[in-house]
């Protein structure tokens, strides 16, 4: 496992340490979320900065945030501080805004359910009682 106080780290350290794959750290780099520095051999050398916004884009998908939100938050982390904040906020307002939808619409589907499962509930009542009946009117 990767030591948390390294100044450097590879690839598979930061994999290895944040439960990801390789790949998908590759693919962040290829969309420019990251931007490791490389050796004369071409191999990534990560930073504590490279680890930090990694764990920032981890956290972000965590929330719902779409890669593009993480870049557009990401590439003002350098601008302005307050800005960042600003543009964050947003973003998780707009994010809780969806959840809301989600959980309206969850309602809504949860109370037709509701609905469909007691009126076939009350149909296999009328069934069995009519099927009775007519073994009680068969005697």
């Amino acid at each position: 496992m990767a030591r948390k106080n390294k100044d450097r780290y590879t690839i598979s350290e930061l994999a290895e340490e944040l439960d990801i794959s390789t790949r998908t750290i590759r693919y962040y780099e290829e969309i420019g979320l990251l931007n490791p520095q490389r050796t004369p051999g071409n191999h990534r050398i990560f930073t504590k900065k490279d680890r930090a916004r990694l764990k920032i884009i981890l956290r972000g998908k965590r929330l719902g945030f779409t890669l593009d939100e993480i870049k557009q938050i990401l590439d003002l982390y350098e601008v302005s501080e307050p800005e960042q904040l600003r543009l964050t906020i947003k973003l998780a307002d707009e994010k809780l805004k969806q959840i809301d939808e989600r959980l309206d619409d969850l309602k809504i589907l949860r109370n037709e359910l509701i609905d469909l499962k007691e009126r076939l509930e009350r149909r296999i009542e009328e069934i069995e009682r009519s099927q009775k009946s007519e073994i009680g009117g068969v005697r």
